[in-house]
C-alpha cells in the first residue's frame, strides 16, 4: 500500500502496523459493542492517550479543555462515591486525565478503578454534551452543516493524499425517505431515525478497510462513541480474517475475543436481500462548536463544555462488493421497491403476518425490524 509510505499522523497504518488498542476498537465498530463493557484500555504511550482524548474533540494542552476533564472526572468520583460508597486510591484520584487513561491501560486495582473512573466521564461527558445541543439554539439544519463541514475535511484530506478511496457519498436524508423508513418500521418514532445524515465510503479493496476505519476513528469519531447494538457486518470474519493476516498475533491478546465467533453481524432489515453485503454504524459523533455559536447559549451552561453529540451513519464497503451489491435483489432500487410496496399494503390493511418475503430470503430469515 503506498499509503504505508507517509510519515506521521496522516497516513493509513498497514495491519502489520496495528496496535492492540487499534484492532479491539475496530472490533467494536463492527461488532455495535460497548465501551461500558471493556475491562481496560490498551494504550501503550502517552501520545496515544493524547490522540484518544483529540478524537473526542478535547484538547489536553489547553487550559479550558484540562479544567472541563478535571470537572467532569470530579463529577464522576462523586456519583461513584454518593451511589457506591466506592473506594479510589489517592494517586488514582490525583491522576490527570491522561494520566487516568494510562493508569486505565495496565493491570491490577488501580487500573480497575481508573478505567470505572472512565466509564462514568465517558457517560457524563456524554449527557452534558447532549444537554447543550438541546440548549443551543440551533435548527437541525445548522447542526448538520457543522457536522459535515467536519466530515468534508477529514475525508476530503484522505481523497487529496491519495488514500484507496474510489468514492464518497455523504448527505441528508429526504423528508420523503423519512416518512417512508417510519411508516415501514414498528418503531414509528422520529427520534429512532439514526440516519437522517449518513456517509458511504467505497475502499478500493477489502483490504484497505481496517485501515480507513482505523484512520476514521483516530481522526473523526472515537470508537468509543459508536452506538452499541446498531452496527452491521456482513462483508467480514472477523477471525477468519485477522487469523490470515498480519493481525493474528493480537488476537489472543483482545479482551473477551471469542474464538468461536466470527464476527458476523448480519442486518435484521427485512427488505434487505440476503446477497446485500455492508459494513454499517452508527456513531454519536463528538462536534466541537465555535466560541461563536456557544457565546449564544443561555447562562448557566458554561459547565457543559463545548462538544456537543450529533447521529450519524456511517458504511463503508470495498468497490467490488458495492459493485455485486448493485446486481439484482441487492440493488438499492429493488430494496427501495420492496419498501414501499410494503409501506403501501400497511397504510391499507395495517401490519400483516402474511407480507411478501424478499426475493432470495427465506421467511425464517426474517425479521421485525
Amino acid at each position: 500500500m503506498n499509503d504505508a509510505d507517509r510519515a506521521g499522523d496522516d497516513r493509513l497504518k498497514a495491519l502489520d502496523e496495528f496496535t492492540l488498542a487499534d484492532i479491539e476498537s475496530i472490533r467494536l465498530v463492527l461488532g455495535g459493542d460497548s465501551i461500558i463493557d471493556f475491562r481496560r484500555l490498551a494504550l501503550d504511550t502517552e501520545e496515544e492517550a493524547r490522540e484518544f482524548l483529540l478524537a473526542q474533540e478535547l484538547r489536553p494542552q489547553e487550559p479550558r479543555d484540562r479544567a472541563r476533564m478535571e470537572h467532569v472526572k470530579g463529577e464522576a468520583i462523586a456519583y461513584l462515591r454518593r451511589q457506591f460508597d466506592y473506594p479510589i486510591p489517592r494517586p488514582v484520584e490525583r491522576a490527570t486525565v491522561p494520566e487516568l487513561l494510562m493508569l486505565a491501560s495496565g493491570h491490577g486495582h488501580r487500573a480497575m478503578c481508573a478505567c470505572t473512573i472512565l466509564k462514568c466521564m465517558h457517560i457524563i461527558h456524554h449527557l452534558d454534551g447532549r444537554e447543550l445541543l438541546f440548549v443551543l439554539p440551533m435548527s437541525d439544519q445548522d447542526v448538520f452543516h457543522i457536522v459535515e463541514e467536519k466530515v468534508y475535511r477529514v475525508i476530503g484530506g484522505m481523497l487529496a493524499a491519495g488514500f484507496p478511496i474510489v468514492e464518497f457519498v455523504g448527505g441528508r436524508k429526504h423528508k420523503d425517505s423519512l416518512i417512508t423508513k417510519l411508516l415501514s418500521k414498528q418503531e414509528t418514532i422520529a427520534a429512532q431515525i439514526f440516519d437522517k445524515l449518513r456517509f458511504r465510503v467505497v475502499t478500493r479493496g477489502r483490504d484497505d478497510i481496517f485501515p480507513v476505519l482505523q484512520y476514521l476513528t483516530k481522526h473523526l469519531f472515537p470508537f468509543n462513541y459508536v452506538v452499541p447494538g446498531q452496527s452491521i457486518n456482513s462483508v467480514f470474519g472477523f477471525k477468519s480474517y485477522a487469523e490470515k493476516s498480519a493481525l493474528k498475533p493480537l488476537l489472543s491478546r483482545m479482551q473477551g475475543y471469542d474464538s468461536t465467533d466470527d464476527g458476523f453481524t448480519p442486518s435484521d432489515n427485512q427488505f434487505s436481500a440476503d446477497t446485500y453485503r455492508i459494513i454499517h454504524f452508527v456513531v454519536d459523533m463528538p462536534i466541537r462548536l465555535p466560541r461563536r455559536l456557544l457565546d449564544r447559549a443561555p447562562p448557566g451552561a458554561t459547565p457543559l463544555g463545548d462538544v456537543i453529540f450529533v447521529i450519524c451513519e456511517f458504511q463503508i464497503v470495498d468497490r467490488e462488493t458495492e459493485t455485486h451489491n448493485e446486481l439484482g435483489d441487492a440493488s438499492h432500487a429493488k430494496y427501495k421497491d420492496r419498501q414501499k410496496k410494503a409501506v403501501m399494503r400497511r397504510l391499507q390493511v395495517g401490519a400483516t403476518s402474511e407480507a411478501s418475503p424478499v426475493a432470495g430470503q427465506t421467511p425464517d430469515v426474517r425479521r421485525k425490524k
